[in-house]
């Protein structure tokens, strides 16, 4: 059924339910994971958020954050080599999940996408935005949304 099937994780408790279940699918399909963590750039302004830091800092700060983000997709492949299952492990520095999300998944040839959805819903989503959402609503590959 799926040859290739990406997992986004974040490293979050709901990002993991999306990836065990991603295994499993996997597993039960003979299909190959690729385990996805999308890296932010630090915020460069004052309305991103940033806190004014010398370019040494920002460069350290963003090393961090990618040597996480390599841990956690490590750590799915890890966790899916007992079940038989062929992790391949992708880290990739964007901004925008979503569309880095969408652009990893057509690079990667997958024919699913796995996700967590955190269900924010009022004012809560307007103002938060939801990547899960327009990952449903830019993708045309078929998109497993687990709550």
């Amino acid at each position: 059924m799926y040859q290739r099937i990406l997992v986004a994780t974040d490293g979050s408790k709901l990002s993991k339910k999306a990836t065990a279940h991603a295994i499993e699918l996997a597993a039960l399909c003979g299909a190959e994971l690729i385990a996805l963590h999308v890296v932010p750039r630090y915020p460069q302004s004052y309305f991103e958020g940033s806190i004014p830091l010398p370019p040494e800092d920002v460069k350290r700060i963003e090393a961090e954050w990618a040597e996480q983000g390599r841990a956690i997709v490590e750590s799915v492949k890890a966790a899916a080599e007992p079940r038989g299952v062929k992790v391949k492990p992708v880290t990739i520095k964007s901004d925008i999940v979503s569309d880095a999300l969408i652009a990893a998944a057509k690079k990667h040839k997958a024919d699913l996408i796995v996700m967590a959805s955190h269900g924010r819903r009022g004012i809560e989503r307007l103002l938060l935005g939801s990547e899960t959402q327009q990952v449903l609503t830019h993708s045309h590959i078929p998109v497993l949304v687990l709550r």
